[in-house]
């Protein structure tokens, strides 16, 4: 009869999320244990034997207690085995989020593998075999013990481990508590359940990155999933299925304003295709535009901010051109347009010590004298 679990990893449960403030923030902070609930329901739906957390199920071992009572309660859907190995962010130390746990007089489906020691709840169908960090930064390899562990014959040897799988990972990742690529290989594992990297991979014979379940940065790296994994007979090919469970999709735009006009950037909002509610988005613009234009895109940002979950616009690289139009708009004549035009000189030269004030007192003067100020 195959064997079928849930791989998932990087809750990361208690997450600040400074960056965002207000309701939102706290919104993303709720939806995390949301989305264990959701997990766990899922977990029940599809009748599987367990669900394996490859670590970092919390942000830190210094959550709340009501964060981790709460946390606990939303796992009820599932009365399976739940396997949760600590990570980087909440290793096993001597207190740690853990030993807390262990003091809640935790169901007994919970099991926490803070120990490398073999898991065996499937009547010998599997053995987990974890490796937990008891502190952030390992030095030595975690995993090394599973290529030694004895294993009853005919079960599925399933390795679960949080860490960077040396010189594989994309781009600039990075590379700490380092796990050799070849380790289910050398140990003979089924499946590798691995923890650390935020998207869904495979970065090795029978190992796989789950990804964190909702997503938390603007990178386009395959997070909001978990994985479905079947072995039908010991050393049969792993099946795994991606499922989708991320409520918040975090979206990132670089948009160039080459006109003089905001239109590019309001194309951009407008090609979300996702309910705008769970969207948190940066904006990141360069070019330029003209007051006019800027002050329309101003106004219009106020209607996407209350639209979108989170809006964030970068507008650094962003240079004010007035046209003549804005400038008339101010003062056609006399003292005040002389004023304009050394201002907009200023303006206009990147390299004047003043060009940024500038931008913003021509700014500050469209409004006031085309009424639109506040």
């Amino acid at each position: 009869m195959a064997f079928r679990f849930i791989h998932t990893a990087d809750w990361q449960i208690g997450k600040p999320f400074g960056n965002v403030v207000g309701d939102p923030g706290v919104e993303l902070r709720l939806q995390r244990i949301r989305t264990a609930r959701r997990i766990a329901e899922l977990a029940n739906e599809r009748n599987v034997d367990a669900v394996l957390v490859a670590g970092d199920a919390f942000d830190s071992n210094e959550v709340s207690d009501r964060t981790i009572v709460r946390t606990i309660e939303a796992l009820e859907p599932f009365a399976g085995a739940w396997v949760f190995l600590p990570g980087n962010h909440d290793a096993a130390i001597a207190h740690s989020v853990w030993t807390r746990m262990k003091e809640m007089d935790l169901p007994q489906n919970i099991i926490i593998a803070d120990q490398p020691l073999p898991i065996d709840r499937w009547n010998g169908a599997a053995i987990v075999l974890p490796a937990p960090l008891r502190r952030r930064r390992e030095s030595i390899d975690q995993t090394e013990w599973f290529d030694a562990a004895v294993t009853p014959d005919g079960c599925r040897r399933i390795g679960l481990a949080h860490g960077s799988v040396a010189g594989r990972l994309p781009g600039v990742a990075e590379a700490g508590n380092e796990i050799p690529g070849e380790r289910a290989e050398r140990a003979g594992l089924d499946y590798l359940a691995l923890g650390d990297w935020h998207g869904a991979l495979k970065i090795a014979p029978r190992t796989w990155y789950s990804g964190s379940p909702e997503s938390d940065r603007h990178k386009a790296n395959d997070s909001g999933f978990v994985h479905l994994v079947e072995i039908a007979t010991p050393r049969a090919p792993e099946q795994v299925e991606k499922l989708a469970i991320g409520h918040y999709c975090w979206v990132h735009r670089e948009v160039e304003l080459v006109d003089g006009t905001c239109t590019a950037a309001l194309d951009a909002l407008d090609a979300l295709t996702d309910e705008h509610r769970r969207c948190v988005v940066s904006l990141d613009l360069t070019g330029s535009i003209s007051l006019a234009e800027r002050h329309r895109f101003e106004r219009a940002l106020k209607s996407w901010e209350a639209r979108l979950h989170h809006l964030d616009v970068d507008d650094s690289g962003l240079i004010d051109e007035p046209t003549k139009d804005d400038l008339d708009a101010i003062d056609t004549v006399g003292f005040v347009r002389l004023a304009v035009e050394r201002l907009r000189e200023q303006a206009a030269d990147p390299n004047h010590p003043e060009a940024n004030r500038a931008r913003v007192a021509l700014r500050m003067m469209y409004l006031d004298h085309v009424g639109l100020g506040t």
